[in-house]
């Protein structure tokens, strides 16, 4: 049951930081500049996507699930160097 347990905090976890990456991980202020936009229009038209909004969201999901990844990673890697450190210190 403690495994279980473990293993849904960690999903909970990287579901928790894939939405929060949401709304806080972008460059481009909407509605976007006429640059911008010309750059989304060539490269949805050279991947053969019709729409460059669709391109646009896939992007930005994958740099968001690549954020939270990370994100997770580096708590994880937190989390056991400071369970380690704390069960190798002596108590009073």
């Amino acid at each position: 049951m403690a495994i279980f347990v473990r293993r849904l905090f960690k999903v909970v976890l990287f579901i928790g930081l894939f939405c929060l990456a949401v709304p806080y991980v972008h460059t481009y202020p909407w509605p976007m500049p006429e640059s911008q936009s010309a750059m989304w229009w060539r490269a949805s038209r050279w991947l053969g996507v019709r729409d460059p909004e669709d391109l646009y969201f896939a992007v930005w999901a994958a740099i968001d699930l690549i954020v939270a990844a990370l994100a997770y990673v580096t708590i994880v890697k937190l989390w056991r160097y400071y369970r380690t450190k704390q069960i190798k210190t002596p108590t009073a």
